[in-house]
């Protein structure tokens, strides 16, 4: 392999190069995304496997035994309808944007509140209903900050940025509004006025880090008392009118800060400003339903941001849509059509080795006391596996029902009303733990503290993660670590909160629980300041998932020891392979600011280095620049 200089990459220097530089220089980014790489190649795959499906379901040539696949399938025929979409335009969404301009005052709003929200019209703040961290059986109310034209509130701090990256989407937004009944004094005061209301709402709002610090994001409160400081926005009137004698008393807010300093953002004073910012999010958010024109010009702003030449297909653009308002059954129906039950059961007896050998090493871990390693090793017992795609799709999406003489908009917001019906509706029952946090055609995996389960969906069970065409150490350097990912994501900073039933509870014992964030802090620091594509790495920011990785590749290597004769160049060339990536610098850049992962070509390079084989399988030296002493070397989990 060779490096941009033409010069030869040894593996001792560059794992992550000397497997991918080949691939690297070959690939080709598609005009309408920022990246291509393993987890892309397989997403564009399948997505080119379920659009064919999908033409030849609406064109009558197959059929489907999954009922709510033909509401999908017609609704995809309407996405696909460009000229009745063009000949609407925004007609449809013009009554909802006149009720909105006319409200003259919070009283008014306040009157009209539970429409309002049912309609979906932007609010200063979201609400959420999610598992009662105290007890995960039950459902809580939660409500989160409203989010900012820049994804990252310290990009605001940074004048040139703020600058440009607001000139972007100025030139977005005064395209879509052009397209509007407002006059052209109204559309330049309209924008005007979001962008003052926005610059209110990003003062309050969370960090990238101190969101991805969830556990944080638990505050109970009186509903009383957070109604009193949104005041005048009358949050218990809405609450009453949704669940009337059911309305909980207490409520989670996500950001204190942000509900404690409300009244600097919303008062009688920017009530204007804060009507004109609601019209224009609101049309931005209602765009995927209008015309092919407008839904297009809504994207301008996120793909500048992220290097992106060109909007999708009209083609891509009505599946990908339908994919997700539909994820559950259209997940249901890869699964029972493209999966095989023998890679099934092949896979999952690799997820039972992954715990077994997990609760070996928690047995013989050397920083925790007996009582933390039976608690530890009782929430490894009790974690559940979801593997492929569930056994039926959830009897929610039968609700789903799009009628023939229903327009593109009216389908679009019948369905996505249902959708918000439906969760809100969710606070009145138990938690429904049989409910998958993936569909099967996702291409990732994930662990859901509030559950304590992993999934993995049927989507990523291939190569180069998994296949039963691989060798085992192939596998185990690919799928293997991801699966050892993500039940290292139940002992990360944030899941190691967490007990075997989700709860939020303390179930260590205090000095164990200081040698953990001692360990963590290393992580941090292990990662922190790295130069990457001309940006630092925020060690904070990508703590969670360096344990996850870091833990995955333990679990993984114990394992390889097990096997006769392994072959660790090819465990180790694999798990480089997974990551491989091919990315837009804006992109990179964005997700350096935003992503709580590390880049991927640092996960494949640092991840190793902690590890005492990959230095015997290569022979690295202290003079090659893939070595760290021993005494930097870190193993948590």
């Amino acid at each position: 392999m060779k490096d941009k200089e033409n010069k030869p990459i040894r593996i001792e220097d560059d794992l992550y190069g000397y497997v991918n530089n080949e691939w690297i220089s070959k690939a080709v980014i598609p005009s309408d995304l920022p990246v291509t790489g393993g987890f892309i190649e397989i997403m564009l795959d399948i997505e080119k496997t379920l659009m064919a499906d999908f033409d030849s379901f609406a064109k009558g040539e197959k059929k489907c035994e999954l009922a709510p696949m033909n509401n999908a399938i017609l609704l995809y025929k309407k996405a696909m309808d460009v000229e009745a979409r063009e000949k609407d335009g925004m007609n449809p969404l013009l009554p909802l944007l006149e009720k909105i301009k006319n409200i003259k005052n919070l009283n008014e709003f306040n009157e009209s509140i539970l429409d309002l929200y049912m309609d979906r019209v932007h609010f200063p703040f979201k609400i959420d209903v999610l598992e009662d961290v105290r007890d995960t059986s039950k459902q809580a109310l939660s409500i989160f900050d409203a989010e900012t034209i820049i994804p990252d509130k310290g990009m605001y701090d940074k004048a040139l940025v703020r600058i440009m990256i607001l000139k972007i989407y100025k030139k977005m937004a005064s395209s879509i509004l052009a397209l509007s009944p407002l006059s052209k004094k109204e559309q330049k005061q309209y924008l005007k006025d979001t962008i003052k209301f926005d610059d209110l709402i990003r003062r309050k709002v969370l960090s990238p880090t101190e969101q991805a610090d969830y556990v944080k994001l638990f505050n109970p409160m009186m509903l009383e008392d957070v109604n009193n400081k949104l005041n005048p926005f009358d949050l218990k009137g809405l609450l009453l009118k949704i669940y009337k004698d059911n309305t909980p008393q207490e409520i989670n807010v996500c950001n204190p800060r942000y509900v404690n300093g409300f009244n600097e953002i919303l008062n009688d004073e920017t009530f204007e400003l804060f009507i004109h910012w609601s019209y224009v999010n609101t049309i931005l958010d209602f765009a995927p339903a209008l015309s092919k024109t407008i839904s297009d010009l809504s994207n301008m702003y996120g793909n500048k941001l992220m290097g992106v030449k060109e909007n999708p297909t009209i083609e891509k653009q009505a599946y990908r849509l339908v994919s997700n308002l539909f994820d559950n059954p259209i997940g249901v129906y890869y699964g029972r059509t493209y999966f095989g039950e023998e890679a099934k059961a092949n896979i999952t007896d690799i997820v039972k080795k992954i715990i077994a050998t997990y609760i070996d090493r928690v047995k013989n871990n050397a920083f925790l006391e007996a009582a933390t390693k039976e608690k530890a090793i009782l929430k490894l017992e009790a974690m559940k596996v979801k593997m492929g795609y569930p056994d039926n799709y959830d009897k929610f999406f039968d609700s789903l029902v799009v009628d023939e003489d229903d327009s593109f908009f009216d389908a679009m917001n019948k369905i996505r009303k249902a959708k918000l019906e439906y969760d809100l509706d969710k606070f009145n029952h138990p938690t429904d733990f049989s409910k998958w946090s993936m569909p099967g055609h996702m291409v990732n995996a994930c662990y859901d503290p509030f559950k304590n389960d992993i999934t993995f969906p049927a989507a990523i069970l291939q190569k180069p993660f998994y296949s039963l065409d691989q060798s085992l150490e192939e596998n185990l350097g690919g799928i293997g670590a991801v699966i050892g990912h993500e039940i290292s994501h139940a002992f990360d900073n944030n899941g190691s909160h967490f007990d075997e039933k989700g709860n939020l509870v303390d179930w260590w014992l205090p000095e164990d629980f200081k040698k953990f964030e001692e360990l963590t802090e290393e992580m941090v620091k292990q990662y922190d300041g790295i130069i990457y594509h001309g940006a630092k790495v925020n060690g904070k920011l990508v703590v969670s998932e360096n344990i996850a990785d870091n833990g995955g590749m333990a679990v993984t290597l114990q394992i390889m020891q097990g096997l006769e004769n392994p072959k660790y160049d090819l465990y180790f060339t694999n798990w480089a392979r997974i990551w491989r990536q091919k990315a837009k610098e804006n992109y990179i850049k964005l997700l350096m600011k935003l992503d709580v992962h590390s880049p991927n070509e640092l996960r494949a390079n640092i991840t190793v280095r902690n590890f005492s084989k990959w230095y015997e399988t290569f022979n690295v030296k202290e003079t090659d620049k893939m070595f760290i002493e021993e005494a930097k070397r870190i193993t948590i989990w």
